[in-house]
């Protein structure tokens, strides 16, 4: 169900999915076969019940430095046809965004080292971010002469504000991991040797909790900034019919009577 590429392995550990970029002397950048899988993974995820959490890491000490832009332009054939990029985009990097922000399971990210380009996204997408605290997280695309893509532009206003998100973008800013906490990009800065740990049990709560909850409000937080109040409201009354149906919701209320910790099946 979940099939490997070049640079991304995947692991189903338990109730969590593991994904792991791993291209060895590229800053575990990603080809468009790497894309394909991790689609076709998050794809396969969405309806796999045995997944209630997705840990996303990198191998090789660097988390992701995004799209291996050299590889792409390397070759000696013809260059392709004008509208190539744009046809090519929404298969690949611009397909893989929305997945990973409307999966119905939490995301947890695991960074060390670069996170660049498509890596930043990558970030961005994530439910909860544990990041090295000498991190180096950078989106250079103004400083390669090319306008960002995989939804850089959409996603950093909506967390860091449209003030941080041209420092960033225009002016290339790099962001240590203390400061991506302090920017609202992660959820908990760490030494380097304590990140991985910390990774495994923040998905671990999670992928032991009330997985249609969850699921429920992570779309709700994710869809809040495009209506208003009154209509949010509504959504959120739906969510609560959805989720009070749910056998983890009588296990719940059955552990809050009984005064001990619930055992949710993520059913």
């Amino acid at each position: 169900m979940y099939e490997d590429a070049a640079g991304i392995r995947f692991e189903l550990d338990g109730a969590i999915l593991r994904v792991t970029l791993d291209s060895a002397g590229r800053r575990n950048a990603v080809r468009d076969d790497d894309l394909r899988a991790f689609s076709a993974a998050l794809t396969a995820a969405n309806s796999d019940e045995r997944v209630r959490a997705i840990l996303i890491a990198g191998a090789n000490g660097d988390f992701c430095s995004g799209f291996d832009v050299v590889d792409r332009n390397s070759g000696g054939g013809e260059r392709p046809r004008v509208g190539a990029i744009a046809r090519r985009l929404p298969a690949l990097a611009h397909g893989l965004i929305p997945q990973l922000v409307s999966v119905q399971v939490p995301v947890v990210t695991a960074v060390h080292g670069y996170a660049v380009g498509l890596g930043l996204q990558l970030i961005a997408c994530s439910d909860f971010v544990v990041v090295s605290e000498d991190a180096v997280l950078w989106e250079p695309f103004a400083q390669r002469g090319m306008s960002s893509d995989a939804g850089a532009s959409w996603l950093l206003p909506r967390i860091v504000g449209p003030v941080r998100a041209r420092e960033l973008l225009l002016l290339g800013r790099r962001l240590s991991g203390v400061e991506a906490v302090e920017w609202g990009l992660a959820y908990a800065s760490l030494p380097d040797s304590d990140v991985d740990a910390e990774a495994d049990r923040l998905a671990a709560e999670l992928a032991s909790g009330p997985t249609v909850a969850l699921g429920l409000m992570k779309k709700l937080v994710n869809e809040s900034h495009e209506r208003g109040l009154v209509d949010h409201l509504a959504q959120e009354a739906y969510g609560m019919e959805l989720s009070s149906r749910s056998p983890d919701f009588r296990e719940g209320l059955t552990a809050f009577i009984q005064k001990r910790d619930p055992d949710f099946t993520g059913k």
